[in-house]
C-alpha cells in the first residue's frame, strides 16, 4: 500500500498530475478542485495515496489532505460508485462541502457531479449520513480560514447557514457562501448574513 508520494511536479494534465519520485515519473489522479491547488511545476509536493488495482490496470489516486483521501475511501465505499464516481464529485465538492450536502440531503449538489445521477446521489447521502459529522465542517471551516473562532461562532456561522437555506437558498451553496465570510469574536448572525449574501449574487 503507498501512503503517500513526494516528489518534483513535472507535469499536469487534464485529468492527473505527473510526479518524478526517483526518476520514476508517477501519474496521480486527482480532483480538478486538488489540482487548481497544486503548486508550479518543479517544485515539491505530497499527496496522500490510494491504489486501485484493476485486472487490466493499477491507477493511483492522489489528494493533497489526508482528509480528501478519507472522504474518497467513503464515497468508493459506497454501491455503485468506483474511484472514476468518487474523483468526480470531489472534483464539483470539496470534502466539507460533500460532508454538508449529505447531512443536509441535497441530493442536486451531488448529483450535479459527471455520470452520478439522482438514485446515485439518493443511495450516497443514505450510506454515509451516520459516518460523517457537521462538527467536522465547522472545525475545517476554522482551520482553513486561520482564525481563532470560539464555539460561540462556529453557532454564528451555522445560523447563517440556516438563515439562507429559509431564503430559499441550497443547503450547499448557503454553506459555501458562508465559508467565505470572515468571522471574528464580534461578528454576529446578521452581519455574516449580509456580507454571505453578496457571494450569493
Amino acid at each position: 500500500m503507498i501512503s503517500y508520494i513526494r516528489g518534483e511536479l513535472v507535469a499536469v494534465e487534464e485529468e492527473k498530475a505527473v510526479i518524478d519520485v526517483g526518476g520514476v515519473g508517477y501519474g496521480i489522479f486527482m480532483p480538478a478542485q486538488s489540482m487548481g491547488k497544486l503548486p508550479p511545476l518543479h517544485e515539491e509536493v505530497r499527496l496522500h495515496t490510494y491504489l486501485h488495482v484493476k485486472e487490466d490496470a493499477m491507477q493511483l489516486y492522489g489528494f493533497l489532505t489526508r482528509d480528501d483521501l478519507k472522504v474518497f475511501k467513503l464515497v468508493i465505499g459506497v454501491s455503485g460508485i468506483g474511484p472514476k464516481g468518487a474523483l468526480n464529485i470531489l472534483s464539483n465538492l470539496s470534502a466539507d462541502d460533500l460532508r454538508f450536502a449529505v447531512l443536509s440531503n441535497d441530493v442536486k449538489a451531488i448529483s450535479a457531479a459527471q455520470g452520478i445521477g439522482k438514485k446515485t446521489a439518493e443511495k450516497l447521502i443514505i450510506e454515509l449520513k451516520d459516518r460523517l459529522s457537521m462538527d467536522d465542517v465547522l472545525e475545517h471551516m476554522v482551520q482553513e480560514e486561520e482564525v481563532a473562532v470560539t464555539g460561540q461562532n462556529s453557532g454564528v456561522q451555522a445560523e447563517a447557514v440556516q438563515a439562507l437555506v429559509a431564503l430559499g437558498y441550497g443547503n450547499t451553496e448557503s454553506l459555501r457562501a458562508v465559508r467565505q465570510v470572515e468571522v471574528n469574536a464580534d461578528s454576529d448572525v446578521e452581519t455574516v448574513l449580509k456580507q454571505a449574501l453578496r457571494f450569493m449574487m
